[in-house]
């Protein structure tokens, strides 16, 4: 049996996709993502990010790892999270009913990765040429069709991509409880309960004069990441206060993100698949 290619390896994916600058924005996909009726009813409805937001995270980040670098795992991943999303189903906020599968939700899911990518780098590093936004989109098709999405599923040309991607913006978008969850400022947040034991307990210990301002950092990135367009269309709020405290944040991990080991600086199954081709000579 045939199984769709993962994006090819020393592609433009396989160098942002486990960054940590691009990793940053993730919050802003699920934004933009969640802004969508259905969607924001599904994880409502569904998902644990409320009770379990270190480890959904955690998952996440798993996942689109695998989506990129995973070789032949790529494509049993995908088989996952599509069985995983069969039972998803209800009704969203304009009382129309809602699979999670459906094309229209589930290709709005995936589609919202390559304007967030986009406006990332922007933000955080060399804004794309035109030829590489293309490439950049093409890649992003190919990750589709491994988790299970078919040809007329999204826009198969970046040309084709920006009338649909507007018309979402214009037509179906608004601000969704799990929109205002997600950017608000919120205290309440628990400490980590993954990674390494010598990260964890630090910041346990330190938490209490830790967790506001970081709450509001990630409030800022959150949203600031959201492209202007988007961020609009949901009505979120984005005063030049913020947009200053924005460019201030951004650019000190634009000059700080890129120097550091590539260990620090790439999720690990990122970093091992990046070491390997370089050790071939392909990267």
């Amino acid at each position: 049996m045939n199984h769709p290619a993962p994006p090819p390896p020393g592609g433009i994916l396989w160098d942002i996709a486990g960054d940590l600058r691009i990793l940053l924005a993730l919050p802003s996909a699920m934004v933009m993502q969640v802004a969508h009726p259905a969607v924001g009813a599904g994880v409502d409805e569904h998902s644990v990010f409320r009770t379990d937001p270190w480890g959904r995270g955690e998952r996440s980040l798993r996942s689109l790892a695998l989506w990129v670098y995973g070789g032949d795992a790529a494509a049993e991943e995908g088989r996952r999270l599509r069985a995983l999303h069969r039972n998803i189903r209800g009704t969203d906020t304009r009382g129309r009913p809602y699979h999670a599968l459906d094309p229209a939700c589930y290709g709005w899911v995936h589609a919202t990765g390559f304007p967030v990518y986009r406006h990332a780098q922007r933000c955080l590093g060399r804004p794309f040429t035109p030829a590489e936004e293309r490439t950049l989109y093409a890649e992003w098709l190919q990750v589709g069709r491994v988790l299970g999405l078919r040809d007329r599923d999204m826009p198969g040309t970046l040309d084709e991509f920006w009338p649909y991607y507007h018309r979402v913006l214009a037509e179906e978008l608004e601000q969704t409880r799990v929109v205002r969850d997600l950017v608000a400022v919120d205290p309440t947040l628990p400490p980590p309960d993954r990674g390494p034991r010598a990260v964890r307990v630090p910041l346990r210990i330190l938490w209490p004069l830790l967790r506001h301002p970081l709450a509001r950092l990630r409030s800022l990135l959150t949203v600031g990441l959201i492209p202007p367009e988007a961020r609009a269309a949901i009505g979120l709020t984005w005063t030049p206060r913020q947009d200053r405290a924005f460019r201030r944040v951004t650019r000190v991990l634009r000059l700080t993100i890129p120097h550091l080991p590539p260990r620090l600086r790439y999720l690990p199954l990122a970093h091992r698949a990046r070491a390997s081709l370089a050790g071939k000579g392909h990267l």
